[in-house]
């Protein structure tokens, strides 16, 4: 039955979902149990740091690749390695959270899709904005994907009903403050630049997932008039 509030059907956590968390944390607590020594070698996060992670050098310097496809696969790898429990733990909330609003809307697969067009594109920002020499990890961009498609939805919607802008504008210019602020704290160490890059993307794909919500409330319309058999 369709949410009148919402349109399309409202989901509990799509196992899709769970499955991108779930890699992220079974990944993050082997590297982390091999930095104390429970489990394998100490090497591994250094290992998995090298075949995984983001190397913009890789794409602009004569640097030999550890195997043929790196160049390409980190720009998706990078999103499943993260610095340690604390910054899994901060991506994984956001994904969830945020992730389930997607999924209701535009379905989990289509949400899936965005998670790793997100990525990608903050491993692109990153590479084209960010100097840095060392390895790039973390959802953050694909996160930040999720939040520019909600903000571009909400803004739509806001638009439709004649509703004031000034929250989305306010949450825009908090996400800058709190970039500003953690790169400050972390002293540059943030990637603000696959932000930006997951940010863009979700904004871009905003009509297109438009388009997709309101083929779902047709199709849920006419399912509750004319229940499948």
């Amino acid at each position: 039955m369709a949410d009148e509030r919402t349109g399309p059907d409202v989901v509990a956590l799509p196992w899709q979902l769970w499955l991108l968390v779930g890699v992220m944390a079974v990944v993050e607590l082997a590297l982390s149990s091999a930095d104390r020594g429970w489990l394998g070698s100490p090497d591994w996060r250094t290992i998995a740091f090298l075949h995984g992670a983001f190397f913009r050098q890789l794409l602009v310097e004569p640097v030999r690749p550890l195997f043929e496809e790196q160049p390409l696969t980190m720009f998706v790898s990078h999103a499943f390695l993260h610095g340690g429990i604390v910054h899994l733990a901060l991506n994984a909330t956001a994904l969830l959270a945020i992730g389930k609003f997607i999924a209701e809307r535009i379905g989990p697969w289509p949400m899936l899709a965005l998670f790793l067009i997100s990525a990608i594109a903050g491993g692109l920002g990153f590479f084209l904005l960010s100097s840095a020499r060392g390895p790039m990890v973390g959802a953050s961009g694909a996160v930040f994907g999720f939040i520019g498609l909600w903000l571009f939805l909400d803004s739509r919607a806001r638009r439709v009903l004649g509703r004031p802008m000034k929250p989305v504008w306010s949450t825009i210019l908090g996400l800058v403050a709190a970039n500003v602020v953690l790169a400050l704290l972390f002293s540059g160490a943030l990637a603000w630049e696959a932000h930006l890059g997951g940010f863009l993307a979700g904004v871009a794909l905003g009509p297109a997932s438009a388009v997709l919500i309101r083929r779902r409330r047709r199709r849920s319309a006419v399912e509750r008039f004319w229940p499948p058999p």
